[in-house]
């Protein structure tokens, strides 16, 4: 990762793994943030996910939360972040030692949602084993909610965000930020529910691939491409195409497999980190902070 100069890390320690390094500050409410500041805190959110409680509580408390809380059913996972200003429920994303998550990943079938089209089962039934907990505390909630999260995390956040939305709590998504996400469902589901979501591609990462097309699936929200250099830039098309070969071969040469590495959490968080302390780096001398819409891709992917 290139050098940060303008972001203070925070380094926590757990004994026999790699130390988590975060850059994020949630001291001022989500909404005032800079878009790209938003995006970096529910991007560490969702690498924090992975830990267990006792770790994710202290990276949390680092980062402005005070309170961290754990739902656990059935394998299926989430995590609710709450401070004085928002509460942010993070869905964790694919284990390799869970089962679960695994059959959840691989089950492909569709199943029809009521009136609002078909999703994936798998991810779909992930959802209907923790949203009882997550709908109790929606309804007692009174802040403005964010839903994140990566990989099967990143389908399970969606799914919830839109069940939030079309829901009678009076609580709505404020924004979906999702990284490394799968296809959810056909695009009647995908389109159901109207909301501000954000679809994090990272390069080659194969799982945005996922599942097919031609199944009927498609992605829904917003793009935000992250190039092979780590860099978030608008490439659709031909020049999409040639950086992510560019991004393979480059992968290569460092004895990697981009396709899978590139679908890391940790490097997701990394690379929005950096833009960040650019963008820190650029206000600081009479700059202006970059609007979503100048790093968002309109069209939606296949």
């Amino acid at each position: 990762m290139n050098a940060i100069s303008q972001l203070k890390p925070k380094i926590i320690r757990d004994n026999g793994e790699v130390p988590l390094v975060l850059y994020s500050d949630a001291s001022i409410p989500m909404a005032e943030m800079t878009f790209l500041r938003r995006s970096l805190v529910l991007a560490e959110l969702a690498v924090i996910a992975y830990n267990d409680e006792a770790e994710a509580t202290q990276a949390a408390n680092a980062i402005g939360f005070s309170e961290c809380e754990l739902f656990d059913q059935n394998g299926a996972q989430a995590y609710r972040f709450r401070n004085q200003h928002d509460v942010i429920f993070a869905c964790r994303g694919t284990e390799p030692s869970e089962w679960n998550d695994l059959h959840a990943d691989a089950r492909a079938s569709m199943v029809l949602v009521s009136t609002f089209g078909r999703v994936h089962s798998g991810f779909n039934q992930e959802v209907n084993d923790i949203w009882p907990l997550m709908e109790k505390l929606l309804e007692d909630n009174s802040l403005p909610a964010w839903f994140c999260g990566h990989s099967l995390g990143a389908a399970m956040a969606t799914i919830c965000a839109y069940r939030c939305q079309v829901s009678p709590i009076w609580t709505n998504p404020r924004e979906l930020h999702t990284f490394g996400s799968p296809r959810v469902g056909c695009k009647k589901y995908i389109n159901h529910a109207k909301i501000e979501h954000y679809r994090w591609v990272q390069n080659n990462d194969i799982v945005t691939r996922v599942p097919p097309a031609w199944l009927g699936y498609r992605h829904g929200g917003n793009e935000i491409y992250i190039d092979r250099n780590g860099r978030i830039k608008r490439l659709t098309g031909l020049w999409r195409s040639r950086d992510r070969w560019r991004g393979f071969l480059k992968g290569l040469g460092f004895g990697k497999f981009d396709l899978l590495s590139d679908h890391s959490m940790r490097l997701y968080a990394e690379n929005i980190a950096l833009a960040v302390d650019k963008e820190m780096e650029a206000l600081a001398s009479g700059g202006k902070a970059i609007k979503k819409n100048e790093i968002v891709i309109q069209e939606k992917s296949e």
